[in-house]
């Protein structure tokens, strides 16, 4: 196997498709190597479970990300309620340790709502991505075999007509 991406791999099948030559009296219809050709298909599909593990480490990461925010709004309001509760001894400090602590549960909050919209766009980016390109490679194998069928059986329909006899019709 080479070290070609599945849109490397897709593209030098289209050019080998692109390139093939013409069949006699059927320009839309083309030669192909077998071999090469499914030997291209399958290393699009060896690479595939690639595309795969890529969008679950995206997922993986994400989620990370997710409870890093977490546990850092956590550890923020428990540092808040400290402060809090060291200042009961003052209405006046106790209010606004009081609001600063809802203020900072609000930063964080949207500091992981941010983070939440960020890695989702992202992952949904990715799996775009990932979707797009395994559409198009499905596609362009069922183009490839469209046409390496109707090669095929082009070829076949050749070969009966060779075998079916001729028949003439002589006066006497």
């Amino acid at each position: 196997m080479n070290d070609r991406n599945i849109e490397d791999i897709i593209g030098a099948l289209y050019d080998l498709v692109q390139d093939a030559r013409s069949m006699p009296l059927a320009a839309d219809k083309c030669i192909l190597e077998r071999d090469r050709v499914l030997d291209m298909l399958d290393e699009i599909i060896a690479q595939l479970p690639g595309e795969l593990k890529q969008s679950r480490t995206i997922v993986e990461s994400r989620n990370e990300l997710i409870s890093q925010a977490r546990r850092e709004a956590e550890t923020i309001l428990r540092q808040a309620q400290e402060q809090a509760k060291q200042m009961v001894t003052k209405e006046a400090i106790y209010q606004e340790a009081k609001r600063r602590s809802e203020e900072l549960v609000g930063q964080t909050q949207e500091r992981i709502n941010q983070l939440r919209k960020v890695g989702n766009e992202y992952m949904d980016d990715a799996l775009r991505r990932t979707e797009e390109t395994i559409a198009q490679a499905l596609n362009d194998v069922k183009d490839t075999r469209m046409k390496f069928r109707t090669v095929t059986e082009a070829q076949e329909q050749r070969k009966e007509q060779r075998k079916a006899p001729v028949n003439v019709d002589v006066e006497v």
